[in-house]
């Protein structure tokens, strides 16, 4: 397992040196976002399922690229206000300014665990794991949905102080759980072994402005057999359970302490908040 991982420069994987559990056959959500983001670690069955989405939300890029936008503006704004611990679950594919150079431009001793369980980001690590130039950086192969498994890892046990608080993000992947993998549950523990002052920072896809276009959306997802729920401000206040919103709430992805002017532009499909564990 590589102990410093996902520097800013894509690399192409080669499909002669996929790992062998990779199905390019089938869609998979990591490299239909990739494609979405303009990046070439995707296959045509992942087109495929992109260019059906597109159908129902011609959008969708910007959507991705807004959702991205929003992750480093709320690690920066974490990392001022003193976090120097972060745990990103479902990184997927490395992009530019991933969550270790936002952050540890500000601090550099901020410590960044990434945790996914796609082998083909994994092979990415292992490709750029040569670049030493930033701060202590581990990626994780876990599952989200088996939460307990994953905190008890001894790799993040190692590098995260669970008596100090930690940001957790979950940008980009709730919207891929659905109800019977029991998303809440999954928050709950995750927040519970975290000290009171620590930090989460969600994004979710939602219906509540563009009911046609959320459903639409999420029935095309489905239909290329990958899991897609959007839900309502209310149902996503209640995976977070108790925790409390900081400014500005939960609003769209470019309402969330934009650092220019939000145009009329802008996406109306998913939510972005940060929120933080009381004492």
């Amino acid at each position: 397992m590589p102990d410093e991982i996902l520097p800013g420069a894509r690399t192409k994987i080669a499909e002669d040196w996929l790992p062998t559990e990779i199905d390019t056959k089938v869609a998979h959500i990591a490299r239909v976002y990739d494609y979405f983001l303009g990046g070439k670690d995707n296959f045509p069955a992942d087109r495929e399922a992109a260019a059906l989405i597109l159908r129902s939300n011609p959008g969708m890029r910007d959507t991705c690229e807004e959702q991205r936008a929003f992750l480093r503006r709320s690690v920066r704004h974490l990392t001022g206000l003193g976090i120097r611990q972060f745990i990103d679950i479902g990184t997927g594919l490395p992009t530019q300014e991933n969550t270790h150079e936002v952050a540890q431009a500000i601090a550099p001793s901020t410590r960044v665990a990434y945790i996914d369980n796609y082998p083909i980001v994994l092979a990415h690590a292992r490709v750029l794991m040569a670049d030493r130039h930033h701060g202590r950086t581990v990626f994780i192969s876990a599952d989200v949905r088996d939460p307990k498994r994953l905190l008890a890892d001894p790799a993040l046990q190692d590098l995260i102080d669970f008596e100090e608080p930690v940001a957790i993000l979950l940008v980009g992947i709730l919207h891929f759980l659905p109800d019977d993998e029991d998303p809440a549950s999954i928050i709950k523990t995750l927040l519970d072994a975290v000290p009171p002052g620590s930090y989460i920072a969600v994004s979710h896809g939602t219906p509540d402005f563009l009911p046609e276009v959320g459903r639409a959306t999420q029935a095309a997802y489905q239909m290329s057999s990958m899991p897609c729920r959007v839900r309502t401000r209310d149902e996503v206040m209640t995976l977070l359970g108790g925790v409390e919103l900081i400014e500005p709430g939960m609003v769209l992805l470019a309402e969330w302490l934009p650092d220019e002017p939000v145009t009329e532009n802008a996406q109306q499909i998913t939510y972005a908040a940060v929120a933080r564990k009381a004492g």
